[in-house]
């Protein structure tokens, strides 16, 4: 065996632990994310669960026109638009902020107290906080109302009212995601070189010129990054969240392509279409994080690969 070859050998035996840990999370994606993409088909059908794959009725793009034709989709489509943007636009600037704000906080024990206490909402599922932002935001009983109440102002049904319910969504959706986000910016923050920070001091630079030309500067190809990546589910405008919360008097301004998914595909039990909707989500996202890793190359410089 030649020196290049036992050198090939010898680097892959090294890896090989590596790869073997890989190995579940290879086969994992592939079996819930790679073979599923057949289903796809079905959109493309007239399908019947009773009959056999094989013998489905292939109907073309007439499921697309169907959903297309559905007289509310321009405003569910508009409605998921508007809600992943805000979420996208809240979910970026309030963990970004608190990130600079925790970063000038003294004492180490304090610190990872308040951290602690913002990142702790990431874990529970909506399921669970649906059931308290449903006590916390009724307007009888509610202590947000209460509250108003108190001040003077009317109160809001947050949760009823087709105006208010989309800012709900996102003003929830932003507390419970923006302590896990925080800690991004935070790592990113600790690895920023010092020397910048030391000459900026020698510059005659305060602590709000610092976080300004050092600090922000330093964060924003991770903000480049987390944005690009949020724009490919600008159509993702949470399910689990939306289902647990909405009710027929939000529709209007609350439903969105997922819950219309669930409510053609399971409960009308029309599988043809719902797939549809499916793999018109998937396409559009795909156009859209290819057209924004582009424009994050072309406008910042920053590559994602």
């Amino acid at each position: 065996m030649n020196r290049g070859g036992l050198r090939t050998r010898k680097k892959t035996l090294k890896e090989m632990p590596f790869h073997l840990m890989l190995l579940p999370a290879v086969v994992i994606t592939i079996l819930f994310k790679y073979i599923p993409i057949g289903g796809i088909s079905i959109a493309f059908m007239d399908y019947n669960p009773v009959e056999s794959f094989y013998r489905q009725e292939w109907v073309g793009w007439d499921n697309f026109t169907y959903i297309f034709g559905l007289p509310g989709f321009g405003g569910v489509l508009w409605n998921t638009i508007f809600i992943a943007t805000m979420k996208i636009a809240g979910n970026l600037i309030v963990p970004v902020a608190f990130a600079l704000l925790l970063n000038e906080l003294g004492g180490r024990v304090f610190k990872r107290s308040v951290q602690t206490v913002m990142y702790l909402p990431h874990f529970l599922s909506w399921v669970a906080l649906a059931g308290v932002l449903i006590d916390i935001l009724s307007p009888s009983s509610g202590i947000v109302n209460n509250v108003l109440s108190s001040m003077g102002i009317k109160p809001v049904f947050f949760l009823g009212d087709p105006a208010s319910f989309p800012y709900t969504l996102v003003v929830t959706d932003v507390w419970k995601e923006f302590g896990w986000g925080t800690i991004i910016y935070l790592a990113a923050i600790t690895n920023i070189d010092q020397t910048q920070y030391e000459a900026a001091i020698i510059d005659g630079a305060g602590r709000w010129k610092q976080t300004l030309h050092v600090t922000v500067p330093a964060l924003a190809p991770v903000m480049i990054l987390l944005t690009v990546l949020g724009i490919g589910n600008v159509l993702q405008a949470g399910f689990d969240q939306v289902f647990n919360l909405y009710s027929p008097q939000v529709y209007s301004t609350g439903d969105i392509l997922d819950t219309l998914v669930y409510r053609i595909g399971i409960v009308d039990v029309q599988f043809g279409p719902a797939t549809a909707v499916g793999l018109f989500k998937s396409a559009v996202s795909f156009v859209l994080i290819v057209s924004g890793y582009r424009l994050a190359d072309k406008l910042a410089g920053y590559r994602v690969f």
